[in-house]
């Protein structure tokens, strides 16, 4: 089984990369799953037709944990891929990094991986701070690689630099290592000269580059991945292709 995480600074496109790496793997015929571990708990309803999935800790609060089964937490997406969403508390009431932590030991404690045997693990985590229950997908036992999705942006740029320095500083802890970088264009002046400039600096490569493109956007309006909506177009292609690297990225360090 391959787990890895994928971070960035919000609003980066990074759920939307996720999506469609996840079809893109499922439509290869391997079993998916996908958590999303951002409080929006936004990340898995393009593979659900544009629907929100509960989330784990709402039910945590409707119901205790005692009485919630694996079934409650899962919902089935394009191609068969898992969605689960680790949600999180209300703005200003709660920690989502802590939301992240109990979701995922739900999770564990219901048997979820051993259950469903999955494949492939993919936990999307929002990345602008990398501390507590955000860097929990990254720990032993979770993730063995880490992607990071950045534009050329400063603002994005600044925050992959400092989710790359907390891996590097996790690292003696056993935790995931950098896998490499994904560019998401914004179309902004030098944008690749200036994130393969952040990949030397955190001595990582970059695995793949995402053009930017309305397709996605059509896609998004429908509820729907690009591969699933769009499959004969040029951007599915780009996302099989980044599935592929990244893919070829985790198994290296299984080897």
């Amino acid at each position: 089984m391959i787990q890895f995480a994928v971070y960035g600074k919000g609003g980066i496109g990074k759920s939307t990369t996720v999506s469609n790496i996840s079809a893109a793997l499922a439509d290869a015929g391997l079993k998916v799953m996908q958590i999303g571990c951002d409080p929006k708990a936004d990340s898995t309803s393009s593979l659900l037709g544009g629907r929100r999935a509960v989330t784990v800790i709402d039910l945590i609060q409707d119901r205790g944990r005692d009485s919630i089964e694996l079934e409650d937490m899962v919902n089935i997406g394009y191609g068969g891929v898992v969605c689960v969403e680790a949600g999180g508390p209300t703005p200003g009431l709660g920690c989502a990094g802590r939301a992240i932590t109990a979701a995922l030991e739900l999770l564990h404690d219901k048997g979820a991986y051993e259950k469903l045997a999955p494949d492939v693990i993919i936990y999307d985590v929002l990345g602008d701070v990398v501390c507590g229950g955000f860097s929990v997908p990254m720990r032993k036992g979770y993730a063995g690689t880490v992607f990071i999705v950045t534009s050329g942006e400063n603002m994005s740029i600044h925050a992959a630099a400092n989710i790359a320095v907390a891996v590097e500083n996790f690292k003696n802890r056993g935790y995931a290592r950098l896998g490499g970088i994904i560019l998401n264009r914004r179309n902004v002046k030098n944008e690749q000269e200036k994130v393969l400039e952040l990949a030397n600096d955190v001595s990582t490569v970059l695995v793949g580059t995402l053009d930017r493109s309305e397709v996605v956007q059509d896609a998004e309006e429908l509820g729907k991945t690009v591969i699933e909506a769009f499959p004969k177009s040029d951007m599915a292609e780009q996302y099989r292709g980044l599935m592929r690297s990244v893919m070829k990225a985790c198994e290296s360090e299984v080897d």
